[in-house]
């Protein structure tokens, strides 16, 4: 043991990627259909190499809390803003009833079997699996000016109330939404999720990550001319409304310049590309051709923001009409977002000026309508690390602010800062996107790394005291935390059905295991139901579970 207390001695970070490593090992090891995840192996992992006595200095597990937290504020910022509306009021409702519930709940359940802070407070992040109360917790002990040794102690007390809670935790959430939900509401999964594409999509089915549309809405297509013969390539093209676009022509086994005049002959080879009902009617006019030499076109998709003068607030059908027919030839929108949130292609949809929409079409063609619709949004996968870094610093600045109310110092702490920060200036970003790109496999990198590693340091310099703690209260503690993660639970499900009229089974597993930001929760809901349908109130409920449950830390630290 000696000989490893002295590699760690010399070189601590030795025992910060070790945890890492064999943390998210353990993490992948499936028990039944649970798995403990890489954030709770990685504090097991911890614990137990602590035991060889190292020691992480605590300025990295600020940097790693602050990464973490802003990149999670970043990317949650759009669906956040969007989310408060009108038309999401049951979803709101739902998340905070979620919050507010799980909130009462610790704070109860600590006065009651005597908590302290630490205790308490992770009691909340096991059992309701928010690993960013440790951070703002922790965080949050911190400012309460107690001496060294009693800070340390409870900020570890978060840690092992944590690991303790924290696998019935994911696995409440699981049997709740997955296997109580269906039975409570007398609907199965799936079927409620082919009610909903019916009621929600008009009979069009939506698609999970991964899954892709059989018959897609853009194609192309080879015929061989016989009906159409004797017509213009202009007349056939405004004879489908302009559903498809000839692009390429060949006669005699030459490939001619598909010009509008041009007079097309029988026995002629037309490539035709559009939307999928004008193809498909353009397929009577003659016989499909599987496979003709030259006539292969290199289609390009391209994304540019909407800020057309005189446009802002039109939909797409008067779009169309007010842009001459030559400007919009063979181009088509495939999607469109609004501060990073997907609209719906439909005549009656509004654009607004910092709409990024996706055209489809020849390269030159996307390109006219990138620069008709107003910029270009380049593709790159650099992250801005200026826009990164003011956001931060900013966030840090906020954490710094004391406010005192009837005596009492309230502070929302680095963490709480850096959340605020990361939710407008991602906001800001989904409205300006030329700025502050962070792609997501960056930002995903930034969470899952900063998390882990901010969760290993704690369990680092806290594993010594962990085990004395859990032998004197680990039985205590995980039975609240069995308490803790199904009474919220339960109470918001029959919340979600008798008062926010929830009908439809499916779509209250959304909103459920988002209002719980229980991802394996939400991969049972999405397993179960075979279709993307409870993404949609997930995705709501999650951007402010994300939010609204992170600051449960401090305020169960400043309530118990």
């Amino acid at each position: 043991m000696d000989w490893i207390h002295g590699i760690f001695h010399k070189s601590p970070e030795i025992a910060l990627f070790l945890s890492l490593a064999v943390g998210y090992f353990i993490g992948q090891i499936n028990f039944g259909k649970f798995q403990l995840g890489g954030v709770g192996g990685s504090l097991l992992a911890a614990v137990v190499i602590s035991q060889a006595g190292v020691t992480i200095d605590n300025g990295v597990k600020a940097v790693m809390f602050a990464v973490f937290i802003y990149a999670v504020g970043y990317d949650s910022g759009p669906g956040f803003f969007n989310s408060l509306n009108r038309k999401t009021l049951r979803e709101i409702a739902m998340a905070v009833f979620m919050a507010v519930t799980a909130l009462i709940t610790v704070v109860i359940c600590a006065k009651v079997f005597g908590l302290n802070k630490g205790l308490a407070a992770g009691l909340a992040g096991g059992a309701m699996t928010q690993s960013a109360i440790i951070g703002t917790a922790g965080d949050a002990i911190a400012r309460l000016g107690l001496p060294d040794a009693e800070m340390k102690s409870l900020q570890s007390d978060v840690a092992i109330a944590y690991a303790v809670t924290y696998v019935f935790g994911s696995l409440g959430a699981i049997i709740v939404c997955v296997n109580i939900l269906p039975k409570f509401m007398g609907q199965g999964l799936r079927e409620a999720a082919v009610d909903a594409e019916r009621d929600l999509t008009s009979g069009a089915p939506s698609h999970a990550p991964g899954q892709l549309a059989a018959m897609p809405e853009l194609v192309g297509r080879a015929y061989r001319i016989d009906v159409s013969a004797g017509k213009t390539v202009k007349a056939i093209e405004t004879q489908h409304q302009d559903l498809l676009t000839i692009e390429r022509v060949k006669r005699d086994g030459k490939p001619l310049e598909p010009t509008p005049d041009l007079v097309l002959n029988h026995d002629d080879i037309v490539l035709v590309v559009g939307r999928r009902d004008g193809v498909v009617a353009f397929g009577a006019n003659g016989s499909e051709v599987a496979d003709v030499e030259d006539m292969g076109v290199v289609m390009q998709t391209r994304q540019g923001v909407f800020t057309r003068k005189g446009m802002n607030h039109t939909t797409i059908a008067a779009a169309r009409e007010l842009v001459d027919r030559d400007m919009r030839h063979g181009v088509y929108i495939q999607s469109a977002t609004r501060a990073g949130q997907p609209l719906p292609i439909l005549p009656e949809t509004e654009l607004q000026h910092g709409d990024v929409i996706t055209f489809y079409g020849a390269p030159k063609d996307t390109k006219r309508a990138v620069d008709a619709a107003g910029y270009e949004l380049p593709y790159t996968i650099k992250t801005d690390f200026i826009y990164m870094g003011v956001g931060m610093v900013i966030g840090l600045l906020i954490g710094l602010i004391v406010i005192n109310v009837a005596g009492i110092p309230l502070t929302l702490g680095s963490g709480g800062g850096c959340l605020l920060a990361g939710l407008v200036f991602g906001w800001m970003r989904g409205k300006h996107p030329m700025y502050g790109v962070m792609p997501s496999a960056a930002s995903r990198l930034l969470q899952d790394f900063g998390l882990a590693a901010f969760v290993a340091v704690v369990g680092l310099n806290s594993g010594l005291q962990a085990v004395v703690t859990v032998e004197k209260l680990g039985i205590t503690i995980f039975l609240l935390g069995v308490f803790v993660t199904l009474f919220p639970l339960l109470l918001t499900m029959a919340f979600g059905r008798w008062v926010l009229g929830y009908k439809n089974a499916a779509l209250l597993a959304g909103a459920l295991s988002g209002s719980r930001s229980a991802n394996p929760a939400f991969g049972g809901v999405l397993d179960k139901a075979e279709s993307a349908v409870p993404t949609a109130p997930f995705a709501i409920t999650y951007a402010l579970a994300n939010v609204l449950l992170t600051l449960l830390g401090p305020l169960v630290v400043g309530l118990v």
